[in-house]
């Protein structure tokens, strides 16, 4: 093929891939479907099973097919490597190790129990042990591309996914090294390979995270100088594609790297402006990718094995939801979301093709059986929005929640973003003096718990969709954030602040540190636990040791308003956020 050639079929399937996006995004979005099942669907279309067949008897379809899908997948696998980014970017350090009893408890039993048992249930089929083996752990992976996007990560379903979809992520290295030993004349050094990649890969993990918490700072308070959006970006790509390339040099997957690098930056202030940057090439790269999975359907070859590949796509669907719903339980899920989550966590993964592809290599299947396990893989990664509605159906149906209260929607009140501790605390403070309030949380055990004590709360998630628009944000006094994660609670600040600029916003923050960077994110207040406790610390041994209350009172109030405005300096603010008319009634 010329380079003229190759030149315009590059810019061809360009065409019909950002005609898709302007396409497909629209016309889903206004129907309120997400657009992962349109991705797949044009890339069943323009495939080479698809309109690709008929391109030697109708030419002009070559300009609305996909002519090299081999092409697309560096592009596909980007999509996922900045899929992974941006969940770091909305976890942090903090939340991570909070997660790690159910990403190595959760996750790994999940895993395990799955794969063994589709293993099991494959050798019955007449598959040997080691293809069996192969096959089921391959089948027990789900898609961290497509689930994390529809469940977000905040909500008790999205947490308990996100769990078992790290762990998945990383036992992808083990399990390809694994089948490498099982293979026929493989030699001792497969194992020696995987404990090379292990120590390698920890040495190369604790040297990212090293330079990262040094350097990455300094480097983008130095793009941040310059003003330049161009050199922002150039510099996030240089950090997820420099911490990718290293984790894959030692033979770790580089969405490692990927995930490593977002939870660097989660830590720094300029974190909201690197996702807001990367946002958009994350959502095409995506695209692409889901794409390639509609372009290795064979409508044909679905069609002469339907029976047998409708019996498999159902038994692998129903098996692992099952399993994982009865895991979720047993580690203490309520009905609802273990349901949910089991249901959405039911398909294959993409990352199934790349272990069936490593399987395939290391004689252990044979490519016809390869070739049938793909397609199921590719249908059960199409039908999984399907599923995560059908999971919350069910889920609602089996355990109601309560829905979004509208009924004094118009009238002002405060909005509580959480309903644990400090949530109920306040709450209590703003009844005590007549102010009305809405708390909202997406978790539904707290909801329960608050409902049955008499709280004012709601189901609903306020960092995804529209749950704050249908409280009446519009006409809320003020906002209270009272959530224990500082990269979700900046974040917030910050959307809050931009979409309505005279709102009060009264944040908890952790620390000073935190405080200082939620004024600049757009608090109005911030409130730091470690302030407030060494406050009160003060105010209760002042008056036990004879000084007299009011004066001890008004010092507090006093050292306050110093620590206040101190913050407020150090995060470069020249006024306090607008207060709406009677904002200091409000709380």
């Amino acid at each position: 093929m010329t380079e003229g050639m190759t030149q315009s079929t590059m810019l061809s399937d360009a065409l019909v891939i950002l005609g898709a996006a302007g396409l497909v995004i629209p016309i889903f979005h206004r129907f309120r479907i997400t657009p992962v099942m349109g991705f797949i669907l044009i890339g069943l279309l323009v495939g080479p099973f698809g309109l690709g067949r008929l391109v030697p008897e109708a030419p002009w379809l070559y300009h609305v097919t996909i002519t090299d899908p081999e092409a697309l997948e560096p592009f596909a696998e980007f999509g996922i490597v900045l899929l992974l980014f941006t969940i770091g970017l909305e976890l942090s350090f903090n939340r991570l190790w909070a997660l790690r009893r159910l990403v190595f408890g959760l996750g790994a039993l999940e895993l395990i129990i799955i794969g063994a048992l589709l293993a099991f249930a494959l050798s019955l089929t007449g598959l040997d042990t080691t293809a069996a083996f192969a096959l089921g752990f391959a089948l027990a992976l789900s898609s961290t591309a497509i689930v994390l996007p529809i469940s977000g990560t905040t909500s008790p379903v999205g947490r308990a996914a996100l769990s078992m979809l790290l762990f998945e992520d990383i036992a992808i290295v083990p399990i390809i090294f694994v089948l490498g030993a099982l293979a026929p004349y493989a030699q001792s050094d497969g194992w020696e390979g995987l404990v090379d990649t292990l120590w390698q890969g920890l040495l190369v993990v604790t040297a990212l995270l090293i330079i990262g918490r040094m350097f990455l700072p300094r480097l983008f308070a130095q793009a941040a100088r310059t003003k330049s959006p161009e050199l922002f970006l150039a510099a996030s790509l240089l950090v997820v594609m420099g911490a990718s390339l290293a984790t894959a040099a030692t033979g770790l997957s580089p969405i490692v790297g990927a995930l490593i690098a977002g939870l660097l930056i989660a830590e720094t202030e300029y974190h909201g402006e690197v996702e807001g940057i990367i946002e958009p090439f994350k959502g095409l790269a995506l695209g692409i990718f889901l794409i390639t999975v509609g372009m290795g359907i064979d409508l044909l070859q679905v069609w002469d094995q339907i029976g047998s590949i409708a019996i498999a796509v159902v038994g692998v669907l129903l098996l692992k939801a099952i399993v994982t719903s009865i895991l979720l339980r047993l580690m203490g899920a309520r009905r609802s979301t273990a349901i949910e989550t089991g249901v959405m966590m039911a398909s294959p993964s993409e990352t199934t093709l790349i272990v069936l592809a490593a399987a395939t290599a290391a004689l252990l299947l044979d490519r016809e059986t390869a070739q049938f396990w793909q397609i199921v893989t590719a249908l059960g990664l199409t039908v999984t929005p399907l599923l995560a509605r059908l999971g919350r159906l069910v889920a609602r149906r089996i355990e109601p929640v309560p829905e979004i209260d509208e009924a004094s929607r118009g009238e002002p009140r405060v909005i509580i973003i959480g309903i644990g501790r400090v949530g109920r605390l306040v709450a209590d403070m703003l009844t005590r003096h007549g102010k009305d309030y809405i708390a909202i949380d997406s978790d539904a055990d707290l909801i329960e718990r608050a409902r049955r004590k008499g709280y004012k709360a709601t189901f609903g998630d306020a960092a995804r969709g529209n749950a704050l628009d249908r409280l009446g944000i519009e006409s809320a006094s003020a906002v209270i954030l009272t959530m224990d994660e500082p990269v979700l609670a900046q974040r917030l600040t910050t959307k809050l602040r931009k979409d309505h600029p005279d709102l009060p916003i009264i944040v908890r923050a952790r620390d000073l540190n935190h405080a200082t960077h939620l004024y600049r994110a757009g608090a109005s207040h911030a409130v730091p636990e470690t302030l407030e406790s060494s406050l009160q610390l003060s105010e209760a041994v002042l008056v036990d040791i004879g000084v007299a209350m009011g004066p001890v009172i008004a010092s507090i109030h006093e050292k306050r308003d110093e620590f206040r405005a101190l913050l407020q300096h150090e995060a470069a603010l020249d006024h306090k956020p607008k207060l709406r008319t009677g904002a200091h009634d409000a709380g």
